[in-house]
């Protein structure tokens, strides 16, 4: 599962530009939702959607340098930590035979180890996956556990994406 995310430019844009460059690798996409930056770096709100995709072949390393290929193509530049950005493409969770991949290596995380934590990565989810769960808990369970401000804050702003069937 992917969560992607964007405050600079045309942010819808910049989302669907993923969507495009994935293609039929897409099995289903949530609608966006617009949220407050978080990390206490001041800048415009962000458009975030989470979708899932399989590509027979691609591990979660592949999934990883995917992600960071296409916020190259968007010219994403990392100079604050949790700053601006015209695109980023967070690899959440990652699956292999059905059973979730666990990696404690620093350049690759998995499960995302602040998922958790975040509405704008749950609440999307539950529109992919109802049933989805993380770590061994309930992502409906993790979202209804944060702070009211926290769910309140992640707003529907348009339907899904399109998935590009190239």
């Amino acid at each position: 599962m992917l969560s992607i995310g964007t405050n600079l430019g045309d942010r819808l844009g910049n989302l669907q530009s993923v969507l495009d460059t994935l293609g039929p690798r897409v099995i289903s996409v949530s609608p966006v939702y617009s949220t407050a930056p978080w990390g206490g770096v001041d800048q415009p709100d962000f458009y975030n959607a989470t979708l899932i995709a399989d590509a027979p072949g691609l591990d979660e390393w592949g999934w990883l340098r995917l992600g960071q290929d296409l916020e190259a193509r968007a010219h994403r530049v990392r100079e604050v930590r949790w700053g601006p950005r015209t695109l980023d493409v967070d690899v959440i969770t990652c699956a292999r035979d059905g059973v979730q991949i666990v990696s404690q290596d620093p350049e690759l995380l998995l499960p995302h180890p602040r998922a958790r934590e975040r509405a704008f990565v749950l609440r999307p989810w539950l529109d992919v996956d109802r049933d989805a769960v993380l770590g061994g808990d309930s992502v409906a369970a993790l979202l209804a556990a944060l702070p009211a401000r926290e769910r309140d804050g992640v707003a529907q702003v348009a339907e899904r994406l399109a998935i590009a069937n190239v």
